[in-house]
């Protein structure tokens, strides 16, 4: 198994999480916060996809899946490229209102299946290409791919507490 292996096996656990978070739930469960001013369940999995989708198409330098199929309005807002949830408040998490379950795993799944066809394309020394050097030491491709791997599971356990919390 190589690195690019690795990564494979590694971001296709993230739709499996995801989906055990949200599979039979209703939009308004989605919705509902577990704690007043928390994260909501329907929030966490958008902004697991939308930063993979941003993360991912910027080191492949293409178009996001969101935006190229519009995605915003199934969520309740705008087709916007630079918001992937990073910095939102209470009013902006509470913003983002998925139509349905599903409506999130399709996302999900159509940023999973361009990942995948990205890693495709790469071999393990494509992982040693610096894609930031605002930081010291640069970033690497392998280093991103890595802390999107990261901050992906971190969502989607944080899902499936809330789920847990639902269930409960």
């Amino acid at each position: 198994m190589d690195a690019i292996d690795i990564l494979t096996e590694s971001f296709s656990r993230v739709p499996e999480s995801a989906r055990r978070a949200v599979e039979g739930l209703t939009p308004a469960q989605l919705a509902e916060p577990p704690a007043p001013g928390a994260n909501t369940i329907g929030w966490l999995v958008w902004h697991l996809a939308r930063v993979q989708d941003a993360q991912v198409a910027d080191v492949a330098g293409t178009e996001q899946v969101y935006v190229s199929r519009a995605w915003g309005p199934r969520f309740g807002v705008e087709t916007d490229a630079s918001d992937t949830g990073y910095g939102h408040d209470a009013a902006a998490v509470r913003a983002v209102q998925p139509e349905s379950a599903q409506a999130l795993l399709d996302y999900l799944d159509a940023v999973h299946a361009a990942t995948l066809a990205y890693l495709g394309t790469l071999s393990p020394d494509d992982l040693e290409r610096v894609v930031d050097d605002a930081w010291d030491p640069p970033v690497t491709l392998g280093v991103r791919l890595v802390s999107v791997i990261d901050d992906d599971v971190q969502h989607a356990g944080q899902a499936a507490y809330a789920r847990g919390l639902l269930d409960a």
